[in-house]
């Protein structure tokens, strides 16, 4: 990279360059995005745009190029701004023709005015999003994509003296400890101490989730909107030019744009909110309500605008994986990483079957359901799905918290919800509109694909449910057996299709419905339960831990396909078995059948069914049922 990066450094010099030389052939935004588009491609360009992500917000450069990886929690009505405005000097009446493009606040040079009534100006129009941190985004993927940034930055001179509002880390240490809210959600004590993790740098600044802060002027704080409680990082008003039709509500996005948290934009905000409570008598001199205006236009020092430049969906945000899914890079990369996979599973099944208690069939099962994804619908049915309920876990004991932070160290998104009366009964788990502010106030189930939650009903005690938490419980079998979430929007719901990963730990059969049940059975019993994982964890290589994320990763892209000839094999198979035994397999059999011989295959990096594994996915299924068979038998002798 050159030493003067100044693309990073003053974009917006750039781009009023781009628009002098080429204005007015509307053709110069065009040429801004490719000189953008451009410049990312040279040598490791990227890793030195300085991310929102990693680095605290005044440590960056107003109207610098940065990155932001995110969530679309939110999408706001589109604004209208003045895309062309027109400069005066009323001394020397020189005018000079402006770019409004990636601005909040129009610039004028010293002794210029702005041109309210030009003629040449022009009205635009973009559309806002709101974005958040990815949900759930576990410790390690933090930590990776922040070690591979090359930027550097220092705190501003030009920003830091400026702040009006309290900084993130004034509002890590005011707000009501949002790591006890996180204990609290997942029922257990030390519930978010890895979440907890990660550099010292990024600690010191970020912001918390539940977080209100007080904003002077304002009568309830602001509430930064995050999906789970106990998140930190920055949310994000994101300003989109083109193309964002293509972007929806829980998209992975990741974005390149121009950084603009101007201190004038809280005082412009300030005078406006004082001038709508001013005019609340006549309706007609306010088009949006006091507490719209609120949240729409929040501070700048704690949320934010990003107009972007670049903007692309994520597939992933696996971050030892290449970004496209239909990249040459990818194709060879998953080329190269399945000649290794059969090694990898092995030493997976191993290391599963120890963090088990030695019940390899288990084992094999979580490995099944890490590596699923919903890869079609055919009408409402999702095809690819496998909720595992593992049931026969040890209660009143650290146990499945461990096995989550054991989980959570590999896949790169998750989120533990201990299922206990409290928390059914009080959290927010469906979004729902807020009229009043008109945004969607988001809940514990707004999560993007390939997200990984993890179901604790071990946490469950004796109790009644109340309306709130039917209605919880419904929205947890919903999104298992049919992958959606119907958002609430008050006089009607809102179906969100989604792809995530549902992990059920509980002593008997769930109450919840799943695609399998493994009853684990332990063939370890170790002393100390904690000490025992907690060495299993640690005597884990890194170089292997980092195969095992690809693994579950990449094994989720892979296509898949069943011949015509294989296809015929396994209907004549189960017609013979109906014929030997009517009542020993049924459809839903069948079809679970086909779930489990497809993630075999796929687990050790076959992309089409052979008979080897249709024999194997059949042989595990036969264990799997006489488990539950015998199970049942206990139970039911016992008093």
């Amino acid at each position: 990279m050159p030493s003067a990066h100044d693309w990073i450094n003053s974009p917006l010099s750039v781009v009023q360059g781009i628009f002098t030389q080429n204005s007015p052939n509307p053709e110069w935004e065009k040429k801004v995005v490719e000189y953008f588009k451009e410049k990312l491609k040279e040598n490791d360009a990227r890793s030195w745009v300085p991310s929102l992500n990693d680095v605290p917000l005044h440590y960056l450069k107003p109207n610098s190029l940065v990155k932001f990886r995110c969530m679309v929690q939110d999408m706001f009505d589109p604004e209208f701004y003045m895309g062309v405005y027109e400069t005066v000097d009323p001394t020397s009446k020189a005018r000079v023709l402006r770019s409004g493009k990636y601005r909040d606040v129009a610039e004028c040079g010293p002794q210029q005015e702005v041109d309210l009534n030009s003629s040449r100006s022009v009205t635009l129009e973009r559309q806002t999003f709101y974005c958040v941190p990815i949900p759930g985004e576990s410790p390690w993927a933090k930590e990776t994509y922040a070690s591979a940034s090359q930027a550097r930055v220092s705190p501003s001179t030009s920003y830091t003296p400026c702040r009006r509002k309290r900084s993130y880390e004034e509002d890590e240490d005011m707000d009501m400890q949002p790591s006890k809210q996180k204990d609290q959600l997942s029922g257990l004590p030390g519930g978010a101490d890895s979440q907890a993790s990660g550099d010292s740098k990024r600690l010191e600044t970020e912001a918390p989730s539940i977080q209100k802060n007080s904003v002077p002027g304002c009568s309830s704080p602001i509430d930064l909107n995050f999906p789970l409680p106990g998140e930190k990082g920055p949310a994000c008003l994101v300003k989109v030019y083109e193309e964002w039709e293509g972007f929806k509500v829980n998209d992975m996005l990741e974005v390149y744009g121009i950084l603009s948290a101007d201190p004038v934009l809280s005082v412009l905000n300030e005078e406006r909110d004082n001038a709508a409570s001013a005019s609340l008598l006549d309706p007609m001199d306010c088009t949006e309500t006091a507490e719209e205006q609120r949240v729409h236009s929040p501070p700048a020092s704690l949320v934010p605008r990003l107009h972007v430049v670049l903007a692309h969906k994520l597939d992933h945000n696996n971050p030892l994986l290449p970004t496209g899914l239909t990249t040459q890079e990818h194709q060879s990369f998953v080329s190269s990483f399945l000649s290794e996979v059969t090694a990898v599973r092995a030493e997976l099944l191993g290391f599963f079957t120890h963090v088990l208690l030695g019940d390899s069939l288990a084992a094999e099962y979580l490995i099944l359901h890490l590596i699923s994804n919903v890869y079609a619908r055919r009408d409402v049915l999702p095809l690819g799905k496998f909720a595992l309920n593992l049931s026969g876990c040890p209660r009143n004991t650290a146990y499945t918290e461990r096995l989550y932070r054991i989980i959570q160290q590999i896949v790169p998104s998750s989120f533990r919800l201990g299922m206990s009366l409290h928390n059914m009964n009080t959290l927010r788990f469906v979004p729902h509109k807020d009229y009043t502010a008109n945004r969607l106030v988001s809940g514990v189930l707004q999560l993007p694909r390939n997200s990984s939650l993890f179901l604790d009903e071990t946490a469950l005690e004796q109790g009644q449910l109340d309306a709130s938490g039917v209605q919880n419980l419904t929205a947890l079998g919903n999104l298992i057996s049919w992958q959606k979430v119907d958002y609430d929007f008050n006089f009607h719901q809102m179906e969100f299709p989604c792809n995530i990963n549902v992990l059920i730990t509980s002593e008997g059969r769930s109450l919840l419905p799943s695609d399998c049940q493994v009853h684990l059975q332990p063939q370890l019993a170790p002393p100390n339960m904690e000490e025992y994982l907690s060495a299993l964890q640690v005597a884990l290589m890194p170089s292997l831990l980092n195969k095992f994320r690809l693994y579950t990763s990449l094994l989720r892209t892979v296509e898949y396909g069943i011949s015509e000839e294989v296809t015929k094999a396994v209907e004549d198979d189960f017609v013979e078995m109906r014929k030997n035994d009517p009542q020993s397999i049924s459809g839903e059999d069948l079809h679970r059948l086909l779930v489990v011989a497809r993630l075999l295959s796929l687990s050790v990096g076959q992309t089409t069914l052979c008979r080897e594994r249709w024999l194997r996915a059949k042989h595990l299924e036969s264990l799997r049922k006489n488990r539950t068979e015998q199970q049942k038998c206990m139970n039911g002798n016992e008093p």
